[in-house]
C-alpha cells in the first residue's frame, strides 16, 4: 500500500488542524454577529471547512496517514483574537471579516505549500487543488460583504 512520505504527511496533517480550526473560527464568528448577511457568510464558510476536514480526513486514512484532530496554538490564538475584537471593536463586523480575510489568504498559502510537494499522490493533490480553489473563490465574492459593514 501506498504512503506518504513523512514530510508531506506531516505538512498534510497541519492542513487538516488548521481547517478544524477555520470551521471552529468561523462558527464564533458566527456566534458573534448580529448582522444576517455576515452570520449566513461565516456559517457557510465553517459547514465548508467541516466538509473539507472530512474529505481531507477520508483521503488520508486511505494512505495509512494517521489523523491529528487537535487544536493548534495558532487556531486557538486566532480564534481569542477574533473574541477580543468582537468585544472591543466599534465595528466589529469589519474586524471579523477582515480577520476572515487574512485567515483565507493563509489558509491559500498552507495549501500552496503543500501543493509544491512533488510526492504528493494525484488523488490528494486533486482534493487539495479543489478545495484552495474554493477557498479563493469565496475570498474574490467576499467583496461582496465588505460593503455590508
Amino acid at each position: 500500500m501506498s504512503t506518504y512520505t513523512e514530510e508531506v504527511g506531516n505538512k498534510l496533517n497541519e492542513l487538516l488542524e488548521k481547517t478544524y480550526d477555520a470551521e471552529k473560527g468561523f462558527k464564533k464568528a458566527a456566534d458573534n454577529t448580529d448582522n444576517p448577511q455576515l452570520k449566513s457568510y461565516f456559517e457557510s464558510k465553517s459547514k465548508q471547512r467541516y466538509d473539507f476536514g472530512h474529505e481531507l480526513k477520508t483521503e488520508f486514512m486511505s494512505f495509512g496517514q494517521e489523523v491529528d484532530k487537535g487544536d493548534s496554538f495558532t487556531g486557538k490564538a486566532h480564534r481569542a483574537w477574533m473574541d477580543v475584537k468582537a468585544l472591543f471593536s466599534l465595528d466589529n463586523a469589519e474586524s471579523m471579516l477582515e480577520e476572515a480575510i487574512r485567515g483565507e489568504k493563509a489558509a491559500i498559502d498552507d495549501y500552496e505549500d503543500v501543493l509544491s510537494d512533488t510526492s504528493l499522490p494525484s488523488t490528494t493533490a486533486t482534493i487539495l487543488r479543489s478545495q484552495k480553489d474554493a477557498i479563493q473563490n469565496g475570498l474574490a465574492n467576499i467583496k461582496i460583504l465588505e460593503d455590508v459593514r
